[in-house]
């Protein structure tokens, strides 16, 4: 986790390249590109937040999934944008390499955040799915009641 942080810093330092650049003042396409950097540090601060700054053990993979797949949507926009637009808006080849393999991070935990996602949705529907049942068979369910028989003992 440590090391996309430093690799997604690393390509949003490229953030100053760029607004330092002649052309960049000058091209809207230049503009465009910082929007995505831009946009991808905003997902990085959620996921970082999300897992505690790499502190927390346990984090839902749920929201994680959703952030991780926004980051890997906005990474094949940005390598898309970078391929485009490198010579113009005067993108160092070590920035695009450094995105590149940040991206390649970001789908492989996405891979993995995702998979875990739809095991706990699907654990969850199964423990759901029992406790109907369990419910049908036992006579309404674990109440916290119990009957006693009315007669003689």
């Amino acid at each position: 986790m440590t090391h996309i942080r430093s690799t997604l810093m690393a390509a949003l330092a490229a953030v100053g390249i760029f607004a330092s650049a002649p052309a960049f003042a000058q091209s809207a396409v230049c503009q465009d590109g910082q929007k995505l950097l831009l946009e991808r540090q905003g997902l990085v601060k959620q996921f970082t937040d999300l897992t505690g700054g790499g502190k927390k053990k346990n984090v839902d993979p749920r929201p994680a999934c959703t952030i991780l797949t926004k980051m890997a949507a906005n990474g094949e926009t940005t390598l898309k944008w970078m391929s485009t637009n490198k010579d113009w808006c005067q993108v160092p080849d070590q920035a695009v390499e450094s995105f590149t393999e940040d991206n390649k991070r970001v789908q492989t935990i996405k891979g993995q955040a995702c998979g875990a996602a739809a095991k706990v949705a699907e654990a969850e529907k199964r423990a759901k799915q029992q406790a109907q049942q369990g419910g049908n068979r036992m006579g309404g369910g674990l109440t916290g009641t119990l009957s006693v028989p009315k007669g003689a003992l």
